[in-house]
């Protein structure tokens, strides 16, 4: 169902005799590509064009940098790297792991139409159209920082819509987020697992993500695939998702089943995802096919999956116009997140855009992010130290800590729960008329619940 091969339209033989030349040249590029990176794999996903000897230089790390970085790396392969490793600021994006969160926004129109739709099977289309929408963004190859015990991300100008998300533990690194408007509400407990592989990092994302539609009361649940980020160190760094996405209509048991294509050799298959959403019986109502970083379409399909004769493929989604050669290949909408114009009224001191490292980047002055990054992780210690030595417990502001241990495809996980505390924080501030308005930029970041903590 996905886009066919071209080689499809020329028959076999021609597509066996481009086979075998691509095998080649790909055989050619291996040898000659990799000398002096004995074992590494350099692989161009966007079809071979360029050799790989030239592709392996092509990466962000100076040679020396890069070389001394995958000695130090060598002990860490086959380790969760989460939280154990502290990686240099030159992979960094400006953006933090809760802002990425609410990148799942953009597009929550989808969500809307959702929640206007009576039919069941098309309240899934719409719903897991949104799900895959986040993946264009997610393609981006640089690292958000990790988050600091306690740092918020706050949105409340967009669709309507009131966001707010918490890191909630560090150890294991965990975020919550909760988003709602007039249609929907959306609930996220976020712990991701890494696995190092040398010159690629496995993310098992072990969370629960569920969004509730207004007008009906259903629930849907989200499980998404892995993420693989191949070629962190020698050549161009690349995404994959490859997997399966399974979106579940908690109270009916229809869902919907998406495949992500594994990106093969050159390219082939990258990109594409397939499935149908089912009924609570598991017979096939409507097929979906696409490519995440560009459209999702649908058509009603019979009980052995094939098209309806007279319907059509309708096009559900299609990703928005993107700025040209943007440095950290940003949408529109990922400046919007980062930027203070779009901050609300009385901004949280915790708040991510606050962070100094993360403005530092986004400026430009590398060596200041990273002076920033280290002075941040340091006062994180510290912090950690002090709450140990009185016998405290961090507690989150806007989440709980609830008794519930939900299992994932990856791991066990603990849920955390919104408390309903910041909308009353808002509705505070944004019927207050006595708020003394400041210059956003000139609040001091401050997530730590020891204020007056020294780090010396």
């Amino acid at each position: 169902m996905g886009t066919p091969d071209n080689n499809q339209s020329k028959g076999f033989f021609a597509a066996m005799t481009s086979g075998l030349t691509m095998f080649g040249n790909a055989m050619h590029r291996s040898v000659n590509g990799l000398l002096g990176y004995e074992g590494v794999e350099v692989i161009n996903p966007e079809g071979g064009k360029d050799d790989a000897e030239e592709e392996a230089q092509r990466g962000r790390w100076k040679q020396e940098e890069r070389d001394s970085y995958w000695k130090m790396m060598h002990k860490y392969i086959g380790s969760d790297v989460t939280s154990m490793v502290t990686l240099p600021v030159l992979i960094f994006e400006p953006m933090t792991m809760i802002q990425k969160i609410a990148e799942l926004m953009e597009y929550s129109y989808l969500l809307d139409q959702a929640d206007e739709c009576e039919d069941p099977y098309m309240r899934l289309v719409y719903a897991s159209s949104w799900a895959i929408s986040v993946y264009y963004a997610y393609q981006r190859t640089w690292k958000p920082f990790n988050p600091i015990l306690g740092e918020t991300y706050e949105m409340v100008n967009h669709g309507g819509i009131t966001f707010i998300a918490e890191q909630v533990s560090h150890h294991p690194p965990m975020s919550a987020g909760h988003a709602e408007n007039e249609h929907f509400t959306y609930d996220v407990t976020s712990k991701l697992k890494t696995k190092f592989l040398g010159n690629s990092l496995d993310v098992y994302p072990v969370g629960r993500t569920q969004v509730k539609l207004k007008r009906d009361g259903v629930v849907l649940d989200l499980v998404p695939p892995l993420t693989k980020v191949n070629n962190l160190i020698f050549g161009r760094t690349w995404v994959d998702s490859p997997g399966e996405m399974i979106m579940t209509n908690l109270t009916t048991g229809d869902k919907v089943v998406l495949y992500f294509q594994p990106c093969g050799w050159f390219g082939a298959g990258r990109y594409e995802v397939d499935g149908y959403v089912y009924n609570a019986a598991e017979e096939p109502k409507i097929l979906m096919t696409g490519k995440w970083n560009e459209s999702m379409s649908y058509q009603p399909c019979d009980m052995e999956g094939e098209p309806l004769p007279g319907s059509e493929l309708k096009e559900v989604w299609h990703v928005a116009d993107a700025p040209a050669n943007d440095k950290f290949q940003y949408t529109y909408f990922a400046h919007k997140i980062n930027s203070f114009d779009t901050a609300p009224r009385k901004l949280l001191a915790s708040d991510s855009r606050l962070r100094p490292d993360r403005l530092a980047l986004e400026k430009g002055d590398l060596s200041k992010a990273g002076s920033g990054k280290s002075s941040l992780e340091e006062r994180q210690r510290a912090e950690k130290r002090e709450r140990e030595a009185k016998g405290h417990k961090f507690a989150p502001r806007w989440f709980d800590m609830t008794d519930e241990v939900t299992p994932t495809p990856w791991g066990d996980l603990e849920v955390y729960q919104y408390n309903g505390k910041y909308a009353e924080h808002r509705a505070v501030v944004d019927n207050s008329d006595s708020i003394v308005e400041v210059d956003v930029q000139s609040i001091e970041f401050n997530p730590w619940q020891y204020s007056n903590l020294s780090t010396e």
